[in-house]
């Protein structure tokens, strides 16, 4: 499936069910895991259950299936795993404390590259 279809199928299923302060990253340059995450808050932890619950619904109703889901019922924080698109449902207490967004933008986009070895990487390190 295409990202940005991807990436529709989710807002479309956050918004749909009132999530709060929905954020896009971009970390395509940053990590191979994933391109593009999106960061949403709930009022409640049933709520935050209810949207990634939607998500996967809305992602198999279109045929794909979820690659993983992390959290759950009672939980303050719930991932679900779409492949090129990495949802986060979070009560705005652990989005504060984990600050993702923040996170993310710190890393630098020249990083470690999976390919290149480790002493390399410290070299090139000491030397910026």
């Amino acid at each position: 499936m295409h990202i940005d279809t991807l990436k529709s199928l989710a807002l479309d299923a956050l918004e749909e069910l009132k999530a709060r302060d929905i954020s896009q990253l971009d970390v395509s340059s940053l990590t191979e895991v994933t391109d593009l995450m999106l960061i949403a808050s709930g009022t409640s932890t049933r709520h935050v259950a209810a949207l990634a619950q939607n998500v996967v619904e809305k992602a198999k109703a279109a045929g794909l299936q979820p690659r993983g889901v992390e959290g759950g019922d009672n939980a303050d924080w719930v991932l679900v795993d779409l492949g090129d698109v990495v949802v986060h449902i979070m009560l705005p207490e652990a989005r504060a404390l984990y600050d993702l967004e923040r996170l993310w933008s710190d890393l630098p986009s020249d990083g470690f590259k999976p390919d290149e070895s480790f002493e390399h990487f410290e070299e090139r390190a000491r030397m910026s």
